[in-house]
């Protein structure tokens, strides 16, 4: 009868070890063959209601979930590479990366951020004007990550607040439709574009585009205060923070608001009033396809050797740009957009920069805190189609399932998953 029931405890004991284990998506370089849809996966496990775990700096900031079968069917339907192993296996991982000497760390993802993206609903809503796709939304959809969309009129009724995240699509935000004049002002979609943003306007209560913008902009500001996280690309960088300069000026032509700009605008800046950039000059010429001197345009570099390079920080002492910059590479291939690259002169010191180009003295990859929020500029239109042209068909990411460019991108949607008190720089 004693045998019998020491029997029963092992089997007991052995059936509990085995369900007690965890499902491991490894991210490194030749561990995982679809890494952008490995973030998608662990979306998928936050959006179930269960925590999901970020190794930092382990096989290329692997992703963790206890196991059970629908979990593994959706890893492979979906292609991503997994391990199941047993919790005593977890156990192991987690002391090793504990270890004082290595360079690594634990993050408990504890709940899917709610995710929006900032684009005209004349974009979102079959009725596409602008002639340009948007990375974010691109690698969202390939990934499985689900989103909504807002723009000026929800941003002004004050609807951020029922999100965690926000991406800013290729946003003009100095009311100069990103300065397409000279090379498509008599296109019918730029036509249409600039009717439809001064309807927009006129319904809102402003008498120019730049005023709503500018109002926008300030919102947005509020968000981040308030503990919201903020992403932008290209031109919705610069021009994010020129038009927080030029409140109250006038810095458009009158090709784009009907009236002359204040000669003396670029005297009368406030670079207080801004996130990331000072010190800069803005682009007066209204035919001329540039912002300001924040864009390093005098570049000098080639296509085959545009790279990048992410700097490596502390995982257990600077978990967020830790999180920020998880890669299977510390090399990144360079993609150029209207805002390509930021010069590091006009970066204010306390911007932490999180990879860059040092021979062309440029950053492409920067961060910051504001209020209780934090915020991330990536220069650069797309990580894969170096050269994007207005109207060129959009990337198709089944070509790319291991962008490490994309990945940057997925970091900054997990980001705010982490555990509260991990999240503090």
């Amino acid at each position: 009868m004693k045998k019998t029931f020491l029997s029963f405890c092992f089997l007991l004991l052995v059936s509990f070890s085995v369900s007690a284990s965890y499902i491991l998506l490894p991210m490194d370089y030749e561990g995982q063959r679809n890494h952008l849809k490995a973030y998608g996966i662990t979306y998928w496990i936050l959006d179930n209601g269960l925590p999901a775990y970020w190794l930092l700096n382990y096989k290329g900031g692997s992703f963790a979930f206890e196991h059970n079968k629908r979990f593994e069917a959706e890893c492979k339907v979906r292609g991503v590479s997994y391990e199941v192993i047993s919790n005593a296996q977890f156990a192991q991982i987690r002391t090793s990366i504990s270890d004082k000497e290595k360079n690594q760390e634990v993050i408990k993802l504890e709940q899917a951020p709610k995710i929006a993206v900032y684009t005209p609903d004349f974009n979102s809503k079959g009725e596409k004007i602008q002639p340009w796709d948007d990375a974010v939304t691109l690698v969202l959809t390939y990934a499985e990550i689900p989103y909504e969309t807002v723009y000026d009129r929800e941003v002004l009724e004050d609807k951020l607040a029922e999100y965690d995240w926000l991406h800013l699509h290729h946003e003009d935000f100095t009311g100069q439709y990103g300065k397409f004049y000279g090379s498509q002002g008599g296109q019918p979609w730029y036509k249409a574009n600039q009717k439809k943003m001064e309807s927009l306007a006129s319904e809102l209560g402003f008498e120019k585009v730049s005023q709503l913008k500018l109002a926008v902009a300030k919102r947005l500001k509020e968000y981040i205060e308030g503990g919201g996280f903020l992403f932008a690309m290209c031109s919705a960088t610069d021009t994010y923070d020129i038009a927080l300069a030029a409140e109250g000026l006038d810095i458009c032509a009158s090709i784009y608001d009907g009236d002359d700009a204040d000669p003396n605008a670029q005297s009368k800046l406030n670079f207080d009033n801004t996130l990331a950039f000072r010190n800069f000059d803005i682009v007066k010429n209204p035919l001329t396809y540039e912002h300001s001197t924040i864009d390093n345009k005098n570049r000098r570099i080639t296509p085959e050797t545009d790279y990048f390079k992410l700097f490596e920080f502390s995982a257990k002492w600077d978990p967020v740009p830790t999180m920020l910059c998880q890669n299977h590479t510390l090399t990144v291939k360079g993609f150029m957009g209207q805002s390509t690259a930021f010069r590091k002169e006009n970066i204010k010191p306390e911007i932490l920069i999180l990879g860059d180009n040092k021979a062309a003295n440029e950053a492409r990859y920067i961060h910051g805190t504001y209020g209780y929020g934090t915020w991330t500029f990536y220069g650069g239109h797309d990580p894969e189609d170096y050269r994007h042209y207005v109207k060129d068909p959009e990337t198709d990411l089944n070509l790319h399932p291991n962008s490490p460019g994309y990945r940057l991108i997925l970091n900054n949607i997990l980001f705010p998953a982490a555990e509260k008190k991990k999240r503090k720089t």
